[in-house]
């Protein structure tokens, strides 16, 4: 399983770094790949000071989110009031999922292009330091609530924690449960109900289309983005290092469309 700095163990610069995702990401809390990239010296540091000036900017929120925007699946079906009270969920806790879900298509997208910069300069591509056109005065939009903290896999009943590990991604030492199931368990009757109703979706000859798709259109944006970059002022991962982030990175290629595309289901199946 991929290793994880807590937000709240976070200090010096990593703490600066992690206020700064969460403030340009405009979410109250740090993505898994970010706190991995923590547990490694000099990782975070360097991909966040290679990719920061075009969060900085918004242009990569913009790329990512508009992108992200038109990427859609087959809705599920609508999920009942009188399901959700029976599995445990109050009125109060819908709009707190809703959010959890929400969080998730704000984020995956960033993290998409993040990951997509940082792929392309452990391959060995060069920042193009050509003058970068983003808004001048660019301003994130207004934060979500903050969301209920993921639940620790080792913390649940043995039938809770198999369910949890149905959604994991990956193998080895970077496989990971993404952390829009490991927030949804706090309610493990919803999280049985998604089992159910997503797990067809996840092998689905319409879902790799379209997360396919949209691989391939922020890569393309990746591309022209890279370009607009100065040169990284901070050494490069060695060799060894590369070829663990770059897995790692893979791993989050499946996840993240995923998570764009489940999180949006998520949230339009809940009841208004």
């Amino acid at each position: 399983m991929l290793t994880e700095l807590a937000e709240d163990d976070a200090r010096g610069a990593t703490a600066e770094i992690f206020a700064e995702i969460r403030e340009l990401y405009a979410t109250p809390y740090v993505s898994s790949i970010h706190r991995h990239m923590a547990t490694r010296p000099g990782v975070l540091e360097w991909s966040w000071d290679a990719t920061a000036p075009l969060f900085r900017s918004g242009v990569a929120q913009e790329t990512a989110w508009r992108i992200a925007g038109t990427a859609a699946l087959k809705p599920l079906a609508p999920i009942p009031r009188e399901a959700l009270a029976v599995w445990g969920v109050s009125a109060a806790d819908i709009p707190k999922i809703s959010a959890v879900a929400e969080s998730f298509t704000r984020v995956a997208p960033l993290n998409l292009v993040f990951g997509g910069i940082v792929r392309r300069l452990l391959q060995g591509k060069s920042a193009g330091a050509r003058a970068m056109k983003g808004a001048a005065a660019w301003s994130p939009p207004a934060p979500l609530a903050p969301p209920p903290p993921m639940v620790a896999a080792a913390s649940l009943a043995d039938a809770e924690r198999r369910l949890l590990e149905l959604f994991r991604s990956g193998s080895g030492d970077t496989a990971f449960v993404p952390g829009l199931y490991r927030m949804l368990a706090h309610w493990p009757g919803l999280l049985a109900h998604l089992a159910a109703a997503l797990r067809p979706s996840f092998e689905s000859s319409e879902k790799q289309t379209v997360a396919s798709d949209l691989l391939a259109r922020i890569d393309a944006a990746v591309d022209e983005l890279l370009v607009t970059l100065p040169a990284p002022t901070r050494p490069a991962p060695s060799a060894v290092e590369a070829k663990h982030l770059l897995g790692m990175i893979d791993g989050y290629r499946v996840t993240s469309p995923e998570m764009i595309l489940f999180g949006r289901l998520i949230r339009e199946a809940l009841p208004r």
